[in-house]
């Protein structure tokens, strides 16, 4: 598999998402996509209590450790490579987590709108 270019939403390196938990696609703590990240794991966020209930109501429970796939359950406060279309259905559902627009994959932007993004901004 081969990472696309490592530039964030905002045109710069990409910055590192988190290392505990280790997050991301390829689990390198980046927000690193790739033609075979079909879920497009390109959103750094802060998870709140109120997006992992969505989220689980949604049918994928991010909140209970997994350890068979290297997951250990998320809390509000940890950051998360989350799924661009999952991040831009709970901004709809006016839940979004918030984002870390430096740690933020560039290809986030074929999905959910700079606007978006920056509007659910965490000071960097």
């Amino acid at each position: 598999m081969q990472k696309d270019p490592a530039t964030n939403v905002l045109g710069q390196e990409l910055a590192p998402c988190s290392a505990r938990p280790l997050t991301g696609f390829f689990r390198d703590g980046h927000c690193n996509t790739c033609a075979d990240d079909h879920g497009s794991h390109t959103v750094c966020v802060e998870v709140t209590a109120e997006f992992l209930a969505l989220s689980k109501y949604l049918g994928n429970d991010l909140s209970t450790p997994r350890p068979e796939f290297r997951f250990p359950g998320l809390k509000p406060g940890d950051q998360w490579c989350l799924c661009a279309a999952r991040f831009l259905q709970a901004h709809e559902e006016g839940c979004a987590p918030k984002v870390r627009l430096s740690a933020t994959h560039a290809r986030a932007l074929e999905i959910v709108p700079l606007e978006i993004l920056q509007l659910n901004a965490l000071p960097d």
